[in-house]
């Protein structure tokens, strides 16, 4: 008899990400790069060139050219997915909010660190407040 064990959880991230910036010019062009490759995303899934849990190892010709006129050369094909998860982007002064319950976060981390962001990450489970997260 073979007894399988796993350890399982529907416990959510509810993960903080915040991207501080110099100036608001800055995080408002950090969030317009998250907004036009969260479009694409949504394109290439409708379109099937995209399928969420089956990451591609290459790139589309439309989010190449997309991330070639971004000047975004550090995200994967692999990462383009976490676009498409539930996370919410927001611009908060001269800074960057990202929540989700996703903890594949490394897309979003690499368009705040490439336009200069000093980036903060946490679970506001464990620092909870009223500004991000939940709020639980």
């Amino acid at each position: 008899m073979k007894i399988w064990c796993q350890y399982g959880s529907e416990h959510s991230a509810n993960l903080v990400m915040i991207g501080h910036f110099e100036d608001t010019t800055e995080a408002t062009t950090a969030k317009e790069i998250i907004d036009a490759l969260t479009d694409q995303v949504a394109r290439d899934e409708e379109s099937g060139a995209l399928v969420v849990g089956s990451p591609s190892g290459r790139y589309g010709k439309e989010m190449l050219d997309l991330l070639s006129k971004l000047n975004v050369a550090s995200i994967g094909p692999g990462e383009l997915e976490q676009f498409a998860y539930d996370v919410r982007v927001d611009v908060q002064g001269s800074d960057v909010v990202v929540s989700t319950d996703e903890i594949d976060i490394s897309a979003f981390l690499k368009v705040l660190f490439g336009r200069g962001a000093r980036i903060e990450v946490y679970s506001a489970h464990r620092h909870p407040g009223p500004d991000y997260g939940r709020g639980e």
